[in-house]
C-alpha cells in the first residue's frame, strides 16, 4: 500500500509560481509512474502531468506545457511539480497519484493522494 502526501499549495497571483510536492511511503517509489491531477470548482478531475519510473520521459496537458514541470527523486521518494506563470483558470485542488502504467487516464492510477489547493487571484 502506497500512501501518497501533497504538500506547498495556497494562495498566489496570476504570473506568480509554486512548487507542489507529493512525498511517497509504504512502497518501492521507483516502480511506479507519477502523475498530477487537479480538479477545479464545477470541473471534473483532469491529469496536468505524468513522468516514468525512471524521470526519463514526461508528458504535460497542452494548458500547461511550457509552463509547469514535473519530476522525481527515487532517492528521496518525491514527485514535484513547478508551476510559474499561473493563471486563475489554474484554480484546483492538485493531487498527486501513482500507477503502475505511464497513463494520464485517471481510472489507471493505483494510489491517490488528497489534495492540496492552489488559488491564484487575479
Amino acid at each position: 500500500q502506497v500512501q501518497l502526501v501533497e504538500s506547498g499549495g495556497g494562495l498566489v497571483q496570476a504570473g506568480g509560481s509554486l512548487r507542489l510536492s507529493c512525498a511517497a511511503s509504504g512502497g518501492t517509489f521507483s516502480n511506479y509512474a507519477m502523475g498530477w491531477f487537479r480538479q477545479g470548482p464545477g470541473k471534473e478531475r483532469e491529469c496536468v502531468a505524468v513522468i516514468t519510473r525512471s524521470g526519463g520521459r514526461t508528458w504535460y496537458a497542452d494548458s500547461v506545457k511550457g509552463r509547469f514541470t514535473i519530476s522525481r527523486d527515487n532517492a528521496k521518494n518525491t514527485v514535484d511539480l513547478q508551476m510559474n506563470d499561473l493563471k486563475p483558470e489554474d484554480t484546483a485542488v492538485y493531487y498527486c497519484a501513482a500507477s503502475g502504467a505511464y497513463s494520464s487516464i485517471a481510472t489507471y492510477m493505483d494510489y491517490w493522494g488528497k489534495g492540496t489547493l492552489v488559488t491564484v487571484s487575479s
